[in-house]
């Protein structure tokens, strides 16, 4: 870590609680790439590093969930060489770090249509999360072939087949029985959501879970993003009034 780090380290524990969840839109891999006259997959590999980073900074601040929109299903319109690289970049991340991750107490969750993932891709996939499944100090979700408005319409194709079969009722269907249905189910909502590249966009990422959470939108594209500029987020995020609605006293 460097001295800039460990002093917004310790501003942020001065504060106090830090959000439970952060979720972060990783943006810009192809924009750093491109500004250094290098091939997209260079900056796919050198976001890799960021989201190390990332991890190891969720742990040290106290983050309890750490969620990470990966690849869209959008993502699979992308030219067929990048996607692949991509599939590759995916398994050699498993491979690197999973016994790093399982040692560190995180416990690895893949979010999203799994089904059209490689069958070398999604073996790995399941191979990590069976292998860090009792973990519990940090939970890691990475979103891969994911789109929001999928998952609503699918937690809401689940609640009617309840409903169809006599399971639930039409009253029973409120706001709690769809989160159920989300894959998220067994997460807070996020906090805090990060984008990083400056775009101001949610790129149909968590429609349903965003409903009350803070944004920030960082300019650094994600290769660059590391500890200083987490810290720099929550601590942003920490000076909020966050009311929900209500009014303050």
């Amino acid at each position: 870590m460097s001295a800039a780090s460990d002093d917004l380290l310790a501003k942020v524990r001065v504060q106090g609680a830090v959000p439970r969840h952060v979720a972060i839109i990783m943006d810009g891999n192809g924009r750093w790439a491109r500004e250094r006259l290098l091939p997209r997959p260079i900056g796919h590999r050198q976001g890799m590093k960021a989201v190390r980073e990332v991890v190891e900074a969720s742990l040290e601040v106290g983050v309890e969930v750490l969620s990470l929109f990966a690849f869209s299903q959008e993502n699979w319109q992308r030219p067929a060489g990048e996607v692949s690289a991509l599939m590759s970049l995916l398994e050699e991340y498993i491979q690197k770090e999973a016994d790093e991750l399982d040692a560190q107490g995180v416990r690895v969750v893949f979010l999203g249509d799994l089904d059209r993932l490689g069958t070398p891709q999604r073996a790995a996939v399941d191979r990590v999360m069976a292998q860090t499944a009792a973990n519990s100090k940090l939970v890691l979700n990475l979103f891969i072939s994911y789109g929001s408005r999928a998952e609503i319409t699918r937690a809401a194709r689940l609640l009617a087949e309840e409903v169809a079969a006599g399971r639930m009722t039409p009253a029973q269907v409120d706001e709690a029985a769809l989160a159920g249905k989300l894959f998220t189910a067994d997460c807070p909502d996020p906090d805090l959501l990060i984008r990083t590249s400056g775009e101001m966009r949610i790129s149909n990422f968590l429609l349903w879970q965003l409903a009350y959470t803070e944004l920030h939108i960082s300019p650094v594209f994600w290769p660059d993003f590391g500890r200083c500029e987490l810290y720099g987020a929550i601590l942003d995020f920490l000076n909020r009034d966050r009311r929900f609605g209500r009014v303050s006293a």
